[in-house]
């Protein structure tokens, strides 16, 4: 029987059933928390959109192979909402799925996802530690050194940004304001 609405505690509780390591489970909480804040900036639904961001890797640390794929079994297993599942797979569109994203959710996941990433990189290369302070134009900064977060595809990002009709810049700083809210469950308060 398909779930109508699940919650955060249900959403982090399968998290951690599938992830142990902290990168990931930190990683998905930041998507959490932009999710969150995307959600009200658009008029949506603040819960669903932050749990679809924090259960959008869900099967990334035990089959990175079939990245997107699993989670659809593991989250069909468990009942839950055809909708919440399409929005999951619609983040690997072009990387691992054919599944375009089209809804909102589905357009801001895809486009935040790989920029938390850079974001949190570029916090750590701060001397205060901090999202607290971080403006975009120090992501931006970052963003043109190629060799630096290399593993994050800033393609991924710009096509994203215009999925949303968004400018790139305007797509960070509000990512950035997400994972602010979020600081002390990232530890990106640093020392301010």
């Amino acid at each position: 029987m398909e779930k109508s609405k699940p919650d955060r505690n249900e959403a982090m509780a399968l998290l951690k059933k599938h992830n142990q390591n902290e990168a990931l489970i930190k990683h998905a909480l930041a998507v959490e928390a932009v999710m969150g804040h995307f959600a009200e900036k658009f008029g949506e639904d603040p819960e669903k959109w932050r749990v679809i961001g924090l259960i959008h890797d869900l099967d990334y640390e035990k089959y990175p192979e079939e990245h997107c794929l699993k989670t659809r079994e593991m989250l069909e297993e468990e009942g839950w909402p055809e909708d919440y599942i399409r929005a999951v797979q619609s983040h690997g569109w072009k990387i691992c799925t054919d599944v375009e994203p089209v809804e909102p959710m589905e357009k801001v996941l895809y486009a935040i996802d790989e920029l938390t990433g850079l974001i949190v990189a570029t916090v750590l290369m701060r001397p205060s530690k901090s999202i607290m302070d971080l403006n975009a134009k120090s992501v931006k900064k970052k963003w043109k050194q190629k060799g630096f977060a290399a593993g994050v595809d800033r393609g991924i990002i710009e096509e994203g940004a215009n999925l949303l009709g968004m400018d790139v810049t305007e797509l960070i700083a509000e990512t950035i304001k997400g994972m602010q809210n979020a600081a002390d469950e990232l530890d990106l308060r640093g020392n301010l």
